[in-house]
């Protein structure tokens, strides 16, 4: 049989629209999340270096578990694992909505799935790219990722609009905590609806007794450039994680929780309608060049938005570099499962996700310091001048190597 053949009769459609959903309900989660824990912990009395190791040890925890998911996930199957995470999503909003302890705070954040970055660093991403990489064909995989990109950036931005709602229940005489920790209920109550999404997903009768090639396959030296050279641009990303940005905007200019949610929705929403354009992009300049030819711009819109002079222009450049910074987001994803094989999809999707994770997990500690400290300009300097250096280093190291698509 060959094997285009093989790739056929392992298409699953409908495992792609349960993917879909399911990141939808999870990105709403983390659109309102990311913006309201800071306004928590700040509520609780805990500093901005506090608010740092809070997210410093989530991304930590999330890159342990997803380093687990990447060895568990061909042997235990991917839905099984997917329910599990989304059981351990559930537990995370009820254990936020009742403990107060900053101690209790921190081992939540570690074991827990509180996303502080908003986006697309999470346990879930690594199998589902695997789930939605079996589920379509090879020429519509950019396409998928670009789909699976953008659905999840439209649910994360309507979460930001669901950010004010604490204030909204204030007027109806609830308190700033009580209302924020019926947030967190609601996080909760979505991680149940995405495991009834995940539990929808055909099993494939290989899922129980493949076992992932790691990094072990042909393709591990291009993993692990990948993986490398990503976690340059984790670490520069986890400078200015959406809680930070948030943190950096009420701090810097003062701007209330309602207008921080309208910022946010909109940034999500120009990051929404960037996807399809990436993929239309990638199709025509290439999926490396995409990746860095939409970044650099980006970065230079948050090195500006670092010395603007008023909120205004901040705002706007950061507007302009959210539509811009997520172009890279289905590109990478789909030129990572083209240059590898099949069978090493599911730890090729691990192995570079956890040196993002425990990249990023490293910076926001130092943020909160920097900001802490009184040097809020710097994490945004940082942050832009890493993600330049990762951008040309990628253009250096891989722009011969080209997805199958590519070279055809």
């Amino acid at each position: 049989m060959s094997s285009g053949i093989v790739a056929a009769c392992s298409v699953h459609p409908s495992a792609a629209a349960y993917v879909y959903l399911a990141r939808a309900i999870r990105d709403f989660g983390d659109g309102f999340v990311a913006i309201l824990l800071p306004v928590y912990l700040t509520a609780l009395g805990l500093s901005a270096f506090d608010v740092g190791v809070v997210a410093t040890l989530a991304l930590l925890g999330s890159a342990i578990l997803t380093l687990a998911i990447g060895y568990l996930g061909g042997s235990l199957g991917h839905r099984r694992v997917l329910l599990a995470a989304s059981a351990l999503m559930a537990a995370t909003g009820l254990a936020y909505a009742i403990a107060s302890d900053y101690a209790v705070l921190l081992v939540v954040a570690f074991v827990g799935t509180i996303n502080p970055s908003g986006g697309s660093t999470s346990i879930f991403v690594p199998l589902e790219h695997t789930v939605l990489s079996g589920a379509v064909t090879p020429a519509e995989r950019t396409r998928a990722f670009a789909r699976y990109s953008l659905i999840g950036a439209f649910a994360g931005a309507v979460g930001s609009l669901a950010a004010a709602t604490p204030e909204w229940l204030a007027l109806l005489g609830l308190g700033k905590l009580e209302a924020i920790k019926a947030m967190f209920v609601a996080y909760a109550a979505l991680g149940v609806l995405g495991g009834i999404a995940y539990g929808r997903i055909p099993t494939r009768t290989h899922e129980a007794r493949a076992r992932p090639a790691a990094a072990r396959g042909p393709s591990r030296r291009i993993v692990y450039r990948l993986a490398a050279l990503f976690s340059i641009d984790s670490f520069a990303g986890g400078f200015i994680v959406q809680s930070l940005l948030a943190l950096w905007l009420f701090q810097r200019f003062e701007l209330s929780l309602a207008s921080a949610s309208l910022f946010f929705f909109w940034s999500g929403v120009l990051s929404a309608f960037s996807f399809p354009v990436a993929a239309w992009i990638g199709a025509r300049i290439g999926l490396v060049n995409t990746m860095v030819f939409t970044h650099i711009p980006s970065s230079l819109c948050l090195i500006g938005a670092a010395f603007a002079p008023s909120l205004g222009w901040a705002l706007a450049l950061l507007l302009v570099r959210a539509a811009l910074s997520q172009m890279d987001v289905p590109t990478r994803s789909s030129y990572v499962m083209a240059v590898v094989t099949e069978a090493e999809r599911p730890a090729a999707a691990s192995v570079t996700a956890i040196p993002r994770s425990l990249a990023s997990a490293a910076s926001p500690a130092l943020a909160g310091a920097l900001f802490a400290a009184g040097y809020q300009v710097w994490p945004l300097l940082l942050c832009g001048g890493l993600k330049i250096l990762y951008d040309l280093m990628l253009l250096a190291a891989f722009r011969h190597i080209k997805p199958p698509e590519e070279r055809a």
